[in-house]
């Protein structure tokens, strides 16, 4: 049995192999046998010793990869040469042009089965994503003319938990044509706030994922 002296480092094989296996076969049609063939000669208990499940392991491997969906987000709001109006468009971009999202929408798990994911998906979003990466764009904006509202931190709330959760078809499961809908109309509500940040080509990438998903489940 191959064995690892740092703790840190079999965790990181754990991810690896989990990761690749949650993106070639999706994460409900892996097992933890999956994971440990894949571990080169580790041990079932090398991965309990870790991990308590599978879902903990997707946990992990989420956390991870909002690791560098952070590290994005943060070079936006703190780059000098965009208004508040131009950084929250750019985030939109480049969160859905991003190649990894093509594996995560073709693994397709269904969050809504997996109450525990979600939950930290939501935490996330409204402890981290909105007020340390939104919030601060939108108070920009409005500094800099580009955004008007009297409810930044409300309004910073309201865009990430549409845009991570509402319009997440891993979490309801919606077909494409309510995937579409759904789009359509966070579109319109961006535009009502002033906040044309949602064109047409981030539409049709966003229903390229949405095809992913569905032909993957």
């Amino acid at each position: 049995m191959a064995r690892n002296k740092h703790p840190e480092e079999t965790v990181s094989l754990i991810l690896d192999a989990a990761f690749r296996l949650f993106m070639e076969k999706g994460y409900e049609r892996t097992s933890i046998q999956d994971i440990i063939d894949n571990l080169g000669g580790l041990s079932k208990g090398a991965i309990y010793h870790h991990f308590k499940s599978k879902e903990d392991i997707l946990v992990a491997v989420t956390d991870r990869m909002t690791e560098e969906s952070n590290r994005m987000l943060a070079d936006i709001r703190d780059c000098a040469d965009l208004t508040g109006l131009e950084k929250l468009k750019t985030i939109f971009k480049k969160s859905i042009s991003r190649p990894v999202q093509d594996e995560i929408f073709a693994a397709a798990p269904n969050l809504g089965n997996n109450p525990r994911l979600l939950y930290s998906i939501f935490k996330e979003t409204i402890e981290t994503a909105a007020p340390d990466y939104i919030l601060p764009i939108i108070r920009q904006g409005i500094l800099d003319g580009t955004i008007q509202t009297d409810y930044p931190s409300e309004l910073a709330e309201l865009i990430i938990l549409a845009a991570n959760i509402w319009m997440n078809p891993m979490i309801f499961d919606d077909s494409e044509e309510k995937t579409f809908r759904k789009f359509m109309v966070f579109r319109q509500m961006m535009q009502g706030f002033g906040l044309d940040v949602v064109d047409d080509e981030m539409l049709d990438r966003l229903k390229e994922l949405a095809s992913i998903y569905h032909k993957n489940k």
